[in-house]
């Protein structure tokens, strides 16, 4: 599970959640997020987590209270991404031995984001800072740091995150819509992976 892509699975309906996640899998993306905000989104990681959890990381996004970590750690799932740094819901996230993503965009958020046990951080909105700027911030983070893009950015952009220090991206709505068929999320997802190996 080393490519470092997430698909970010925003609105997604329950009745789609298997046959979503397979085609993903089959294309080379094993990290699946379903955001909270979406339909059902706990019965959607339940299934996908019972079916593929062998085979794939299944985790929830768009986790902002101490709370909803809890309800997304008893479907089993195993990590959990925020759009935001909150120091609290990243220690209740570690305690229940979950990974911890959470959304940062200044230095100040990455140092709290890691000094609260965060696994990595996810520049968001990665397109509002561009590439520049991530530069910029990698120059100050501790070696090692794991670095995710998400927000703005798409498949064409990869090798200009890359070169500028980003380990990985989280994709919404270049890899999925609600209203895409199951072949046309099979395209996107074979682009993604073909762009993200291209970047070595």
């Amino acid at each position: 599970m080393s490519r470092r892509l997430i698909a970010i699975l925003r609105g997604l309906d329950p009745s789609r959640a298997l046959d979503t996640a397979e085609t993903l899998i089959e294309a080379g993306i094993v990290w699946i997020e379903v955001p909270l905000n979406s339909p059902r989104p706990l019965e959607s990681i339940a299934a996908m987590q019972e079916r593929f959890g062998t085979r794939a990381r299944i985790g929830a996004g768009t986790v902002l209270t101490e709370d909803e970590a809890r309800a997304v750690a008893d479907t089993g799932a195993t990590f959990i991404v925020s759009p935001n740094c909150d120091a609290a819901v990243i220690a209740r996230t570690k305690a229940l031995g979950l990974g911890s993503y959470p959304g940062v965009f200044t230095p100040s958020e990455c140092f709290a984001a890691l000094g609260a046990g965060a696994d990595a951080l996810k520049i968001f909105p990665a397109g509002m800072m561009g590439p520049e700027g991530l530069r910029a911030i990698r120059a100050v983070l501790p070696v090692g740091t794991a670095v995710y893009a998400v927000g703005g950015v798409g498949p064409a952009d990869f090798a200009h995150w890359r070169a500028a220090g980003a380990d990985g991206f989280g994709l919404g709505s270049s890899l999925f819509q609600p209203g895409w068929s199951v072949a046309r999320v099979a395209e996107a997802a074979r682009a993604s992976v073909a762009a993200f190996d291209a970047t070595g």
